[in-house]
C-alpha cells in the first residue's frame, strides 16, 4: 500500500472497520438527530395521579423541571383503596419504606378479592394473588387438578392457593423470594387511604425539587401551527409554561379533552354502572385486645343493580356501592348501601357520576393522559390505580424528546389500549358469567354480546383449561381461572397427556401439598398481630 490509506473494511481505529475516509460510521454522522431532552415537564392536577407522577419523575428524571398545578378548591376524587401487586413494584421503584408507608397511608395488606353472590346468589368464591400450588409459575397445577376433580379425589380450587388460605383465615405472612418455597407463590398487595397516598407522595416529591403550585388553571394556549399547548394561565393571571403536559385533571380532563378535544370511546353497552357512592364507617369487630379485625383481603358483593365493596383500613373501612342509574335510583342505592354497612358512618356520602371506557388516544401532542383523565374502568378488580402506574412506566419506557415523535406516540398508545381493553374484558367475564336472572341488570349482563377476544377466551378455556392470555397482560392465568371456575365456567376435558400418568403420585402429591400449605397457614400471626409486629400501625390507631 503505496497510498498510506488503509484498504476499506480494514479495522483499525479503536477496533471499528476504515473506510478511506475514516472510520465506517463518521460517514453518516450528520445523518444522526441529536435528542432535543425534555426540560420542563408540567403536571395538571393532584390526587394520587399527579402525584404518584410527580413522585415517579422525581426519581427518574435528574435535572429536568417539574411543576404541578392543583387547586384544594376542586378536590380529588380520593376513593381509590385498593390495589393490585404491581404496585409493591411502584413502591419499590421509588425506595419507599414500606413500614413507613403503611403507616402513613393507615394501610393494610390484601390478598386478594372475595366476590359473593356474583355467580349466583348465595355463592362465594376467591381470588387470590400468587399462584396454585407450591411454585411461583402456575404450570400444569390446573390440569392435575382437573384430573384429581374428575375422580372427586380433590377439594375446592382455593384449598390449594396460599393466599386464598390465609386471607381466610384471617392471617398474613412473609413472601419468600425463594422459588423452592411454597411461601414464593404468597403474593400481597395493599389497601390504604388514597388521599394520605398522595400526601406521602407529595412530601416526597416536594423533597426531591418538585414545585406545587396553588391555583385553578384558566385557560389553555395552544401552539397556532402544531397545536400543542404551550402555556397554561391561571385564574390569577399567573403563566406557566412546560415541555411535557401531564393531564390528571380527573373525569374532567382539561387538557386532553377540553383543549385538544381528543374524544372518547364509550363501553357502557358491555359495562352498563355509571354511578358509584362512597362513604367510609367505623370497624365492625374487635378482638379481645380492643383492636379492629381486619380482613386482608377486599370483599365484593353483588348487588341488585351493581355491587358493593368492602375495603378495611387501619382506621376505618372503606364502603361503595358500584351501580347503574338505568336500574337504580341514586337515593334507593344510597339507602342500600347504608344498610349493608359493618359500622357507623365516618362521612355523609359522596356521589360520583362516570362514564366507563378510554380516551381515543392516551397521548395527543405533547399531552399526556393518566388517571381519571385518561379513562375510567370501575375498580371492581382494583385497577384504577395501577392503570396509573401503567401509563407511568410506559411513558418512561417511551420518553420523548421535544420533537414528539408520532411513531414513539403511536406506539405508546397501542400500548395503553391494549391495557385498557384487556382490563375491561376481565371486568366484563364477572358480568357476563352469571347464573343470575333476579334482578334487569343481571338479565342484561349474562345475556349481552361479548368482545370477541373476550369470547375467545372462553371458548379456549371451556373446552380443556388452557389459557389465551397475550403478552404483557395484567391478569395472569390464575386471575382468569379464579374468576371463570368461580363463576361457573369449568373446563369440559383436560391436557390428554395428564391422563397418561400414573395417578398414584399425583393423588399423593395432592395430599401433601394441601397439608403443608394448611401447616404455613397455622404458623402465621393474625393480620393485625403482623402489622403490629412490624412496627406498621400509625400511632394515633394503635
Amino acid at each position: 500500500m503505496t497510498s498510506g490509506r488503509r484498504h476499506p473494511g480494514t479495522a483499525d481505529w479503536a477496533g471499528f472497520p476504515m473506510t478511506e475516509a475514516g472510520p465506517f460510521f463518521l460517514e453518516s454522522v450528520d445523518m444522526v438527530r441529536r435528542p432535543d431532552p425534555i426540560r420542563q415537564i408540567t403536571i395538571v392536577g393532584g390526587g394520587t395521579a399527579g402525584w404518584m407522577c410527580a413522585a415517579a419523575f422525581a426519581r427518574n428524571l435528574p435535572g429536568v423541571a417539574i411543576t404541578l398545578v392543583e387547586s384544594e378548591a376542586i378536590g380529588t376524587v380520593g376513593v381509590g383503596e385498593a390495589t393490585i401487586p404491581p404496585i409493591r413494584l411502584f413502591n419499590a421503584m421509588l425506595g419507599l419504606d414500606e413500614a413507613e408507608f403503611l403507616r402513613e397511608t393507615r394501610g393494610t395488606y390484601k390478598l386478594g378479592i372475595a366476590f359473593r353472590d356474583w355467580g349466583a346468589l348465595g355463592e362465594r368464591y376467591f381470588h387470590p394473588f400468587g399462584v396454585y400450588g407450591l411454585r411461583p409459575e402456575l404450570g400444569h397445577f390446573l390440569q392435575y387438578w382437573l384430573r384429581m376433580k374428575a375422580l372427586g379425589e380433590v377439594g375446592p380450587i382455593s384449598d390449594y392457593s396460599l393466599c386464598a388460605l390465609a386471607a381466610m383465615s384471617g392471617r398474613m405472612g412473609t413472601q419468600s423470594d425463594d422459588p423452592t418455597s411454597a411461601l414464593s407463590t404468597f403474593g400481597s398487595a395493599y389497601h390504604f387511604d388514597a388521599g394520605l397516598y398522595a400526601r406521602y407522595l407529595r412530601r416526597y416529591s416536594e423533597k426531591r425539587g418538585v414545585t406545587r403550585i396553588e391555583g385553578q388553571v384558566g385557560d389553555v394556549a395552544l401552539d397556532p401551527e402544531n397545536g400543542f399547548v404551550t402555556t397554561l394561565t391561571l385564574k390569577d393571571g399567573r403563566a406557566i409554561g412546560g415541555d411535557l403536559f401531564i393531564d390528571c385533571s380527573g373525569f374532567r380532563g382539561l387538557l386532553i379533552e377540553q383543549a385538544l378535544e381528543t374524544g372518547y370511546e364509550n363501553w357502557t353497552r358491555w359495562l352498563p354502572c355509571d354511578r358509584a357512592i362512597a362513604m367510609p364507617c367505623e370497624h365492625g369487630t374487635l378482638d379481645a385486645n380492643g383492636a379492629p379485625v381486619i380482613a386482608p383481603y377486599t370483599l365484593s358483593t353483588a348487588r341488585e343493580a351493581g355491587w358493593q365493596w368492602t375495603i378495611p383500613l387501619q382506621h376505618r373501612v372503606g364502603n361503595g356501592y358500584v351501580y347503574s342509574s338505568q336500574f337504580k335510583a341514586d337515593d334507593a342505592a344510597e339507602a342500600t348501601l347504608r344498610a349493608n354497612l359493618q359500622g357507623r358512618p365516618l362521612a355523609e356520602p359522596n356521589r360520583l357520576k362516570f362514564v366507563t371506557g378510554r380516551r381515543k388516544a392516551f397521548w395527543n401532542r405533547n399531552v399526556v393522559a393518566l388517571g381519571l383523565a385518561s379513562g375510567f374502568i370501575e375498580p371492581l378488580e382494583s385497577t384504577s390505580i395501577h392503570l396509573i402506574q401503567s401509563g407511568i412506566n410506559k411513558l418512561l419506557m417511551h420518553w420523548p424528546d421535544r420533537n414528539f415523535d408520532p411513531a414513539n406516540i403511536e406506539a405508546y398508545n397501542r400500548r395503553q389500549h391494549l391495557d385498557y381493553e384487556r382490563i375491561r374484558d376481565f371486568i366484563i367475564l364477572h358480568y357476563h358469567a352469571t347464573a343470575r336472572d333476579d334482578t334487569p341488570l343481571w338479565r342484561y349482563t349474562r345475556d349481552m354480546a361479548i368482545p370477541d377476544t373476550l369470547a375467545h377466551k372462553i371458548a379456549v378455556f371451556r373446552e380443556r383449561g388452557a389459557f389465551a392470555n397475550a403478552a404483557e397482560e395484567m391478569f395472569t392465568p390464575t386471575s382468569w381461572m379464579a374468576v371463570m371456575m368461580g363463576q361457573g365456567i369449568e373446563p369440559q376435558s383436560y391436557d390428554p397427556l395428564i391422563e397418561m400418568q400414573d395417578i398414584a403420585p399425583i393423588r399423593s402429591g395432592f395430599a401433601r401439598m394441601q397439608a403443608h400449605l394448611r401447616s404455613l397457614v397455622d404458623a402465621m400471626p393474625s393480620h393485625g398481630e403482623y402489622l403490629r409486629r412490624h412496627n406498621m400501625v400509625a400511632r394515633e390507631v394503635a
